[in-house]
């Protein structure tokens, strides 16, 4: 195994990386701006919030060349919260979810991304695929309608245009990351035929100074807490849950392995700075980790990249940055859309498993309408009821009867909640003979359930007055057995 260096994560292929990052930190603008919005905020927190989070996730993080920010899916957590209590209560609630979310990696809880099938990860990067292209329709609006006429041609044209360059420069050169290209060019185009199209200065005003260290102002009381822990631990799990499925994409895409760990505690971390100094909270941002990726970003000179220069266009380059078109951003964000999409996914659906493929739509369809959240967690319930079913048919039994007045059942399979009744079912108490041995060299006991039903094969036999007797445990099936108690002196 190759051991990685300390100029390998930092300072290999320097150019590339820094035109990564830069070309990301155009890309993150103007989604933390509509975050902040969502929710309403004011923009520069959700800046203020991508800056801190995406520089400090990028230097003390476990996954090179992720991308965290003020996300869209913690945003929509927080709007209710805001509504309610006010940004003092919201800043209170950053700081508590970044403390649980570090808390989650100190514990080393990370390997539990380890328990989300394949399926499910198709169905979450799908469905983030499609909500990153319908992000891009309210481009299309000017206040509460559709852009029309002539605003709406010049709007589809550069988004065409954008896209054109993004899909075809890499086939005359891959020295410029074309989504860098495709942004200054379009913009350098629409400023000098002064073309009649929305720019990033129409969604907000960014410039602003550095963030201040400002300790949330609310009574540190039982009260508070009641209030803002269960958006908390609701961001958190949010939060977790999208780095670290990201965090899994990255590694297939890098063939490269991070350390999750790692990853949830600096992200814990940047989010308790990000609230101490009015940041937004944020996650991995699968769109912005794409665009990084498919840049050339690899090293953790392009995630710091991209959080120092959304910090420079506060405070020095906003008067540029508000002139960049937003279709421009817009056509960039369709091609990482289609990019994002696991269509090899649509292939396979008619292959795979019907239970697998109903996962895969199931993700995708929960994601889109709901929250990303809600759509992974049924994703696992509905694989691990499947495999709970395909493992409880595989239950069978050989039977020996050589022996005069003694029955030796071989059971075969895993012995859990969901394979009790058909376990049981493979003995016949009453027709067999005085002596019962159960071989268990090739059966599995994985719980309570397991444990329960053996209790009860012991209680059929002794009331028909017949000897059960238990050999061949293994060594954990035998712990398991002799710590409930269960007729210690059969077994």
């Amino acid at each position: 195994m190759m051991t990685t260096t300390f100029r390998d994560v930092w300072f290999s292929n320097l150019q590339k990386n820094f035109l990564a990052g830069l070309t990301t930190s155009f890309a993150l603008v103007p989604e933390c701006i509509a975050f902040a919005l969502v929710a309403q905020l004011n923009p520069l927190m959700g800046l203020y919030g991508a800056c801190i989070i995406c520089a400090l996730t990028a230097i003390f993080g476990g996954r090179p060349g992720m991308i965290s920010g003020a996300a869209g899916s913690m945003a929509v957590v927080i709007v209710a919260l805001v509504a309610q209590h006010g940004v003092q209560y919201l800043l209170a609630t950053v700081v508590l979810s970044g403390i649980l979310m570090a808390l989650f990696g100190i514990l080393r809880l990370g390997k539990l991304i380890r328990m989300v099938p394949h399926p499910v990860m198709l169905g979450f990067v799908n469905g983030l695929a499609i909500i990153i292209a319908m992000a891009q329709l309210e481009h299309f609006h000017q206040g509460q309608h559709w852009l029309q006429g002539s605003s709406l041609a010049v709007m589809c044209a550069l988004v065409g245009l954008t896209m054109v360059i993004v899909y075809g420069l890499p086939r005359l050169t891959k020295s410029v990351p074309p989504a860098l290209a495709a942004i200054v060019g379009v913009g350098l185009l629409s400023t000098l035929l002064h073309l009649p199209t929305r720019t990033l200065g129409d969604l907000a005003h960014i410039a602003g100074g550095l963030p201040s260290l400002h300790f949330p102002s609310v009574p540190f009381t039982a009260e508070t807490l009641h209030i803002i822990l269960p958006y908390a631990a609701l961001m958190a799990m949010v939060g977790l849950l999208e780095t670290l499925l990201t965090f899994n994409l990255t590694d297939d895409i890098t063939q490269t392995r991070g350390q999750a760990n790692r990853e949830c505690v600096a992200l814990g971390a940047s989010n308790v700075v990000s609230g101490l100094f009015g940041g937004m909270g944020g996650c991995a941002m699968i769109g912005q980790t794409m665009i990084n990726l498919t840049s050339g970003g690899r090293t953790r000179l392009s995630g710091l990249t991209a959080g120092v220069m959304i910090l420079l266009f506060i405070l020095f380059l906003s008067p540029l940055i508000e002139r960049i078109p937003l279709a421009a951003l817009v056509g960039v964000m369709f091609v990482v859309a289609q990019q994002t999409f696991a269509w090899g996914s649509l292939r396979v659906l008619g292959k795979v498993p019907l239970h697998d493929a109903l996962v895969i739509v199931a993700v995708t369809v929960i994601t889109v309408l709901t929250d990303l959240a809600t759509a992974v967690l049924c994703g696992i319930v509905i694989a691990a009821l499947n495999f709970a079913w395909q493992h409880a048919r595989e239950m069978r039994t050989e039977t020996d009867d050589s022996t005069a007045g003694l029955r030796v059942y071989l059971p075969h399979g895993t012995l859990f909640f969901a394979s009790t009744v058909q376990f049981q079912e493979l003995f016949n108490h009453a027709d067999d003979p005085q002596r019962v041995i159960i071989d268990c060299r090739h059966l599995h006991m994985s719980d309570h359930s397991a444990i329960a039903a053996l209790e009860s094969l012991y209680e059929r036999y002794g009331k028909v007055g017949k000897q059960l007797q238990v050999k061949n445990l293994s060594a954990r099936n035998q712990q398991l057995l002799q710590r409930a108690g269960v007729a210690a002196d059969a077994v």
